[in-house]
């Protein structure tokens, strides 16, 4: 008789997609209560004249199918086009002490805020405020500090270019380059690392490419939960025998088998397409090494074709001609053991020698990858051997072959691209004084680390979010906690209530915005605002429907509003101008950034345009004027060298979640339903310890360089399909294991997925 599984835990063996993703979306319109407008909603969705989806940035495809979404996409849109609203009624039923007892999923679920709240101590409540009144207060606050770079000023990634552009500009004109944003906490390490690589800190690789390549590298990313679109591409590039080579520590059900919902015989037929064509569980943290043993095949490949009096098999004409540091790479491959490899990796010789000849078989390569690359304390290096492996065939600049961050907010390229950094370059200040008539300081800012550390020391002293829930979202939980409570101001642009808000300040100020599904009518007329996919596309997006408040303003009408009451007349901007007619934020956009050239007459050319990304076709905007092969110097630190009984964690999200969202409790992919309190651990893990599936244990995190004790007690250990050494647990509620001070110190990201812990059953203490 089989064991019993914990409470909650079951074996799901269907594929992804298929008729459990559209069972999942008639339920979450069911739940938000929009059955009737949400199918009308959802066929709008990424289509011309309609919106972009506020999910994930996996570009649009030209729009042939009858719909455009997919089950998270869903999830993304019902929550924001919900018919669920927080109300001041609401807030005055419940105090701030009691929301804080609530689940995050709880909070969010309650609706869309209606009107602009600020928070009374004496009832511990919010309670509403006029739109006026609420500018002033904000004004009033950050010219009370005594120095601008007092304040901070954080971005989400689901604002658009508009919001964003004109947040970066308010920001600079009152004087600080204070810009935590939600890429420093994903793909920093992508905007840092690949820049010194090829010259752009962006992919290289257009959709129509994976119509072209002839093998798809997967690194460290779970596309049917974080960007399930892209399941399409790779489903259709499965059945015309691609292969789909993943390098991933758990098996993800999308990358094993998917059902697409648009192929009527997979779907009649309970049939699925088999996606990845090799698997390959690399221990977590161990990708560094992992790049490393391919390129060491790859090398040794090369020198056995050679000795056979064949030509070998790097690209010999583009390394000559567009690169240079190929013999210093050479020489650390050569000098980086076997043992070492596979040791941290967890993969064997022969496993990668197998990867390896897939990529020198195939002509044009194209390797993805998400933050199980990015969020490591050497993830800018991770990045840098990644363009290491495919400039050594020059799979770089031509069709089907290239470099594809997978980024996550279907805008978080784009606010970095129109001037959300805390690093402005010349061109940017330049640009900004053409535009405007002042010149911008060009002090380095503070990133979302750096934010919260400065706020914890009383060197900032407000807070400003441009969307986000950038408390929870952030490393270090109890620490991140305590810094907001200090704050003199915090000041949300929202649509939703979440745990950030509750982190009360001296002044606590709630500002409900309008969401992408929203109609956005402003004094000319209905407005579009513009968003750039992971793939350099930028095209517009027009909500369509009717406010969930009459009350609500839209974000670049919010942004205008705080800069005027804080900056007046200062640089005689016209805020009013701008928010009347959102041509002219592009208008100005465009002066800024010349890319953006002719900007409101190209998006408005169905599919819109494509930025200038001058790797794609092998122009090297780096210091040499060439590619550069770079070193990762030695391996990622092991934990388990010094301490046998350590193991490492990684985080990760549920399918009913997106970033710090969680739009239900259940991952179904995974067989978890109805809980988020579990550790998945390898079965020898487990065993090692006196541990069986289902007990209950404690996460201990080693000691960091503060000395601080940190733990997630009460948890239940589930056996998985994990590599022994390795771990993992939802994000954020492992968030509270990461020390502040563990990041990547070249890109400033937090180490989300390599957490060195102990494990320990609670009756064993």
């Amino acid at each position: 008789m089989a064991k019993k599984r914990p409470e909650g835990i079951e074996k799901y063996d269907a594929p992804a997609g298929g008729w459990g993703a559209l069972r999942a979306v008639a339920k979450t319109l069911a739940h938000q209560q929009v059955v009737a407008q949400g199918a009308a909603t959802l066929l709008k969705a990424n289509k011309p004249e309609g919106f972009d989806c506020p999910g994930c940035a996996w570009p649009d495809p030209k729009h042939t199918s009858s719909f455009e979404f997919c089950e998270n996409g869903a999830k993304a849109i019902t929550w924001e086009s919900t018919a669920k609203r927080v109300d001041p009624s609401f807030f005055a039923e419940h105090t701030v002490s009691e929301l804080w007892g609530w689940n995050d999923h709880s909070l969010e679920d309650e609706g869309r805020l209606t009107h602009p709240m600020i928070y009374n101590a004496e009832t511990d409540r919010y309670e509403v405020i006029e739109w006026d009144d609420a500018f002033a207060r904000i004004g009033a606050e950050l010219n009370r500090l005594e120095d601008p770079h007092q304040a901070e000023f954080y971005t989400s990634g689901r604002a658009s270019n508009e919001a964003a552009f004109l947040y970066q500009l308010m920001v600079r004109a009152y004087g600080t380059n204070n810009f935590p944003d939600c890429s420093n906490m994903c793909h920093e390490a992508t905007s840092v690392g690949l820049p010194k690589s090829i010259g752009v800190g962006k992919g290289t690789v257009l959709l129509e490419d994976f119509d072209h390549t002839d093998a798809i590298f997967s690194f460290g990313h779970n596309p049917g939960t974080n960007h399930p679109r892209m399941m399409a591409t790779l489903h259709e590039a499965s059945r015309r025998g691609v292969p789909i080579i993943v390098f991933n520590p758990l098996k993800e059900r999308a990358l094993e088998k998917f059902a697409s919902p648009q192929d009527p015989v997979e779907m009649a037929t309970l049939s699925s397409t088999r996606i990845a064509s090799a698997y390959h569980q690399v221990r977590t943290g161990g990708d560094l090494a992992a790049l490393k043993g391919l390129m060491k095949c790859v090398f040794e490949i090369d020198d056995a074709d050679l000795s056979a009096g064949g030509i070998g098999v790097l690209d010999r004409a583009f390394v000559a001609e567009h690169t240079i540091g190929l013999e210093a790479l050479r020489e650390d491959i050569d000098n980086t053991s076997w043992d070492s490899i596979i040791t941290v990796s967890g993969l064997t010789r022969e496993a990668l020698k197998s990867a390896a000849e897939v990529y020198v078989k195939a002509k044009s390569v194209i390797v993805c990858y998400g933050m199980g690359i990015t969020q490591h304390s050497n993830g800018t290096g991770n990045v840098q051997q990644l363009a290491n492996l495919l400039m050594l065939r020059g799979n770089i600049g031509r069709r089907g072959a290239g470099i594809c961050p997978l980024r996550g907010h279907s805008n978080v390229q784009g606010d970095r691209t129109v001037g959300i950094t805390e690093i402005p370059n010349k061109a940017l200040i330049d640009g900004m004084e053409k535009a405007f008539g002042f010149r911008p300081t060009d002090m380095k800012g503070h990133n979302a680390i750096e934010s919260v550390e400065a706020i914890m020391e009383g060197r900032s002293k407000a807070l400003i979010c441009l969307g986000g829930n950038l408390a929870v979202a952030m490393s270090d939980t109890d620490f991140t906690f305590e810094a907001m409570r200090k704050l003199d101001l915090a000041a949300h642009i929202t649509t939703k209530l979440n745990r950030s808000h509750l982190l009360i300040a001296k002044t606590s100020i709630i500002l409900p915005c309008l969401g992408r599904t929203d109609l956005d009518t402003q004094a000319s007329g209905p407005q579009s605002v513009t968003v750039e996919d992971s793939m350099s596309m930028v095209h517009a997006s027009r909500g369509f429907l009717n406010p969930p408040s009459e009350m609500l303003k839209s974000e670049p009408a919010i942004v205008a509003g705080i800069a005027k009451a804080t900056l007046g007349d200062r640089h005689g901007i016209d805020w009013d101008g701008m928010v009347a007619d959102y041509d002219r934020i592009r208008d100005k956009i465009e002066i800024v950034f010349p890319d953006f050239f002719e900007f409101n007459k190209r998006v408005r050319v169905r599919g819109g345009f494509r930025l200038d990304v001058p790797a794609s076709e092998r122009r090297w905007k780096t210091e040499s004027g060439k590619a550069t092969f770079l070193i990762g110097r030695g391996l990622h630190e092991d934990p388990l060298v010094k301490n046998p009984d350590a193991l490492v964690l990684t985080t990760l999200r549920s399918h009913d979640q997106y970033n710090t969202t969680i739009y239900g409790m259940d991952d179904r992919y995974r067989g978890v339903f109805g809980r988020r309190d579990v550790i998945f651990m390898n079965k020898d893990d487990l065993a090692k310890r006196g541990l069986s599936d289902g007990d209950i244990i404690n996460v201990v995190a080693l000691p960091s360089t503060d000395g601080k004790s940190r733990s997630a007690r009460g948890l239940t250990a589930i056996e998985y399909d994990i590599p022994r050494g390795s771990i993992a647990g939802y994000y954020p509620e492992m968030n509270a294991l990461i020390a502040l001070s563990a990041y990547d110190r070249i890109s400033g990201t937090p180490a989300y997925k390599g957490v060195p812990v102990t494990v320990t059953g609670v009756t064993t203490q």
